[in-house]
């Protein structure tokens, strides 16, 4: 995979795409397909670019399609492999199928000035832990959003909040990322990050009861 630099794409510090991390299956809460009809719509309403992973099924599929229904951009990037078992949404304008999920995870951080991780499997815990960790490490300052439906993502931030009790993670190497109970608080918090102003709730202050 190509070497990344610091970077912070964020055109004039203002938000024209997100990448959205999600499941390729629905899960067992019909609160997580609502929540990814409702982000899909808007993510479109607020003109911005839609960024995934170029599938039409799950929440993969139903974040696309609302963003699509609602007159919204949609970028979908797919590794070649993937192209049956995700069932590629091949209505897509801007479809690139890639060669790997190197490449795919990459272009897909390249298209996208913030990154929203809805609820999701392993796939999509790892690609949001990575964008946290290239944070953390200094190889780019997008933001991070986790979408805690139903308190999705809690054992995750109890967790994060283990390994600071244990020093692994300290306030010098903090994990920088954001949390929100409803999709209609992503794009307010991913907007006052870019913008530089201090989100309401973030990694280094959320607690786990608080979610």
């Amino acid at each position: 995979m190509p070497h990344l630099c610091v970077m912070n794409t964020v055109s004039q510090n203002q938000l024209t795409s997100v990448c959205v991390y999600c499941g390729s299956s629905f899960g067992s809460d019909p609160a997580h397909e609502a929540a990814a009809t409702r982000l899909g719509q808007i993510i479109a309403e607020a003109g911005l670019r839609l960024v995934y992973g170029g599938g039409s099924v799950g929440l993969m599929g139903t974040v696309a399609n609302a963003a699509l229904e609602s007159g919204g951009a949609v970028t979908g990037i797919i590794p070649r492999f993937l192209e049956k078992r995700e069932v590629m949404l091949e209505t897509l304008e801007d479809l690139v199928i890639t060669e790997d999920m190197h490449e795919r995870k990459h272009l897909m951080f390249q298209k996208s000035d913030a990154f929203i991780a809805l609820p999701g499997g392993i796939g999509t815990l790892e690609e949001a832990v990575e964008m946290m960790t290239w944070a953390q490490l200094g190889q780019h300052k997008k933001p991070v959003a986790l979408a805690n439906i139903n308190g999705f993502w809690s054992p995750l931030l109890e967790l994060l909040d283990h390994m600071r009790a244990q020093g692994y993670i300290r306030p010098d190497t903090e994990v920088p990322y954001l949390v929100a109970k409803k999709v209609e608080d992503i794009l307010p918090m991913l907007r006052a990050s870019v913008a530089g102003r201090a989100p309401e709730q973030t990694g280094a202050v959320a607690q786990v009861s608080d979610f």
